[in-house]
C-alpha cells in the first residue's frame, strides 16, 4: 500500500513525498482511514511506529475540507501532550506535514514566557499543540476559546495520567464542544486509560498495532545480573569494550543522573545528564551534542527523556529498573524505532527482583539474563550507592541538585563541606501545582526566525 491509496489531499501527499516517506506504517494504514471517516479512535502503538503522522495527516485533510469559512481564525485542532519535549516534537512534525497548507500552528508549553503565545493567538491559530498546564493558563486568562474545535488528540495519554494530569484534562474537556472528533493514543492500555476512553470517546475504532503492553519486536532485550555497587564499573566497561558511540542510560532520580554522569566522565567517557532541574539551555546543548556525536553517553530520568526522538539510537541501558513497570516499555521504545534494530540492556541487582517480576508480568515475556565474567554478583543485599559516593538517603524528590557548573568545580578528592562564601544558589522555585506538572524538554535546536516562539504561519496572508 502507498500513501496515494489512502485518499489524502495532493498538498499533503506532496509534503509526505518531500519528507522521503513512501509507504505507510501499519498504524498509519489503520488510523488514517478511520480518522478520515470522522470516527473517534483509541490507538495503542509503541513509539517510533509513525503514530504522529497517523493522526496528523488525516487531521490536516479534514481541516482543509472546512477551511475558509470566513471570520477570525479559531483553534480547530488541539493536540495535548504530557511534556514540553513531546509538544515540540509533535508540533514540528505538524508544521512539516502542513508545509503546503494555509494553516497557522502554535506550540505552547510551560516553563517559558506566555507572552509569545498570547501574541500568536491574537494573530489567529488553526492548530494548537500544548501541554495541559499551559493550555489551562491560556484558558484562565481568556486568551482563547475552543468553541470551534473540530479535532482533539490526546497523545501519550498514559503518561499524562502517570504525571497526574487527569484533573487538568477533565477541566479542559469542559471548555470543548460536545460535537468533536477525539483521538486518544497510548503506549499501554491500562484500566485507567480504558476508563478515560469511556468518558471521552464515542463508539471509537480500536487500533492496536502490537498487543497491549508489549515491547517492540525489533528490540533485543537482555538482563545482566550484577551487584549495585559495581553497576557503574560494568557500564563503563561495556561501553568501552564494545566501542559503543551512542548510548542512552536511564536512572530513577536526578541525583543519581548527575552523579553517574560525573563518574563516567572520570572513566574517560564523554557523558552528560538531563533531568527536570537542568536549565533549558543546558538540556538543549546536551541533546544537540548527543545527536551530533560530541557526547557519547546521555544519562536521563524517565520524565526528561519522554518524547526524545533520536535517529539510529542502537543502545538503551537501564542502569536502574523503573519503579513503574510501564516505564520500562517507554524506556526501551527509544531504540528500535521505525523498524530499525536496537538493544535494551538492564543492569539488575538483587534488590530489584520485584521490579523485574512486575516488568516481565506486564510484557508477558521472560527476559534472557546473563552474568559477565569478572562481574559475578555476590548475592548479598546491596546498599543503594554508587562506587566512591555516599549512600543515597532518599533526597526530597523535587529538590534541585548540583548543576553542571557546580560539578565542574567540585574537587576530585575530599568531600568536606564547602566554605561559606555566600555564593550558594537556592534550588529553583517550583510553580504552583495544579495536579500535573509540565515537564520534559524544550525544542532541541534553535528554530529559524519564522518559527521563533514556537509559532508557524503557513497561511500566506498579510
Amino acid at each position: 500500500m502507498s500513501f496515494n491509496e489512502l485518499g489524502l489531499s495532493p498538498h499533503i501527499l506532496r509534503a509526505v513525498k518531500e519528507l522521503g516517506y513512501e509507504q505507510p506504517t501499519p498504524i498509519q494504514q489503520q488510523a488514517i482511514p478511520a480518522v478520515l471517516a470522522g470516527q473517534d479512535v483509541l490507538g495503542s502503538a509503541q513509539t517510533g511506529t509513525g503514530k504522529t503522522a497517523g493522526f496528523t495527516l488525516p487531521m490536516l485533510h479534514r481541516l482543509m475540507a472546512n477551511h475558509g469559512r470566513g471570520g477570525r481564525r479559531q483553534v480547530r485542532a488541539l493536540v495535548l501532550t504530557p511534556t514540553r519535549e513531546l509538544a515540540a516534537q509533535v508540533g514540528e512534525s505538524i508544521i512539516k506535514y502542513a508545509h503546503h497548507l494555509p494553516f497557522r500552528t502554535l506550540i505552547a508549553y510551560g516553563g517559558v514566557s506566555i507572552k509569545p503565545n498570547l501574541e500568536a493567538i491574537k494573530l489567529g491559530v488553526d492548530i494548537l499543540v500544548a501541554t495541559p498546564g499551559r493550555l489551562l493558563d491560556l484558558l484562565t486568562q481568556r486568551a482563547l476559546t475552543l468553541t470551534e474545535l473540530e479535532v482533539l488528540v490526546l497523545d501519550e495519554a498514559d503518561r499524562m495520567l502517570d504525571m497526574g494530569f487527569i484533573t487538568d484534562i477533565r477541566r479542559i474537556m469542559k471548555a470543548l464542544p460536545e460535537e468533536r472528533q477525539t483521538l486518544l493514543f497510548s503506549a499501554t492500555f491500562s484500566n485507567e486509560i480504558k476508563e478515560l476512553a469511556d468518558d471521552l470517546l464515542k463508539s471509537p475504532t480500536l487500533i492496536e498495532v502490537s498487543p497491549s503492553n508489549s515491547t517492540a519486536e525489533q528490540v533485543n532485550q537482555r538482563i545482566i545480573k550484577v551487584d549495585r555497587e559495581r553497576k557503574r564499573e560494568l557500564l563503563s566497561h561495556m561501553i568501552g569494550r564494545n566501542n559503543w558511540q551512542r548510548v542512552l542510560v536511564f536512572v530513577r532520580t536526578k541525583q543519581i543522573a548527575d552523579r553517574l554522569a560525573h563518574q563516567m566522565e572520570k572513566d574517560g567517557l564523554n557523558t552528560v545528564a538531563i533531568h527536570g532541574d537542568k536549565s533549558q539551555g543546558a538540556r538543549n546543548r546536551a541533546l544537540a551534542d548527543f545527536r551530533e556525536g560530541k557526547v557519547r553517553v546521555l544519562v536521563a530520568t524517565d520524565i526528561a527523556a519522554r518524547g526524545l526522538d533520536i535517529d539510529q539510537l542502537p543502545h538503551v541501558i537501564n542502569f536502574e529498573l523503573p519503579q513503574v513497570a510501564e516505564d520500562y516499555i517507554h524506556r526501551i521504545g527509544r531504540t528500535g524505532r521505525a523498524g530499525r534494530g536496537g538493544e535494551a540492556i538492564s543492569l539488575v541487582s538483587q534488590d530489584e527482583q520485584d521490579q523485574l517480576k512486575a516488568i516481565e508480568s506486564l510484557i508477558g515475556l521472560s527476559i534472557p539474563s546473563e552474568i559477565l565474567a569478572g562481574y559475578e554478583p555476590s548475592g548479598k543485599p546491596t546498599r543503594q550507592t554508587l562506587p566512591g559516593s555516599k549512600p543515597v538517603q532518599n533526597p526530597p524528590r523535587d529538590r534541585g541538585h548540583a548543576n553542571a557548573k557546580h560539578n565542574a568545580k567540585a574537587p576530585a578528592k575530599g568531600r568536606g563541606k564547602p566554605k561559606a562564601d555566600g555564593s550558594k544558589q537556592p534550588a529553583p522555585a517550583r510553580q504552583k501545582d495544579r495536579g500535573g506538572v509540565d515537564a520534559g524538554l524544550t525544542p532541541m535546536r534553535r528554530l529559524p526566525r519564522a518559527q521563533r516562539d514556537s509559532y508557524q504561519d503557513n497561511s500566506n496572508e498579510e
